[in-house]
């Protein structure tokens, strides 16, 4: 799993690629990431599976901002970015959600 980051030149977005790796995503047909920037919708945001067995996505999020976040695989299993920026305990359950910072440096 990673989150790679890349900022438009204004610095005023911040371009998020959310991966899954094939390893990780432990023979999942589909991956979805429910957090913040899509209201934790479970279905809104697909990720795309490559050729390698990657998943991922990109999302353009506002930058100075903390997003809580976590992927559901085959629609039943929750799991973490094991790359997160950190970790918060969710408010509704006895897990952690993952965190991406998008902190212009």
């Amino acid at each position: 799993m990673s989150l790679k980051k890349t900022f438009s030149k204004d610095k005023k977005k911040c371009t998020v690629t959310f991966t899954v790796t094939a390893e990780a995503a432990q023979g999942a047909k589909k991956v979805n990431i429910a957090g913040d920037f899509n209201s934790w919708s479970s279905t809104d945001t697909p990720l795309t599976r490559g050729k390698n067995g990657d998943f991922s996505v990109k999302l353009t999020l506002d930058v100075n901002k903390e997003y809580q976040f976590r992927y559901l695989l085959d629609g039943y299993k929750w799991e973490n970015d094991w790359k997160a920026d950190k970790y918060i305990p969710a408010p509704y359950s006895n897990a952690d959600n993952s965190v991406v910072v998008t902190n212009v440096l």
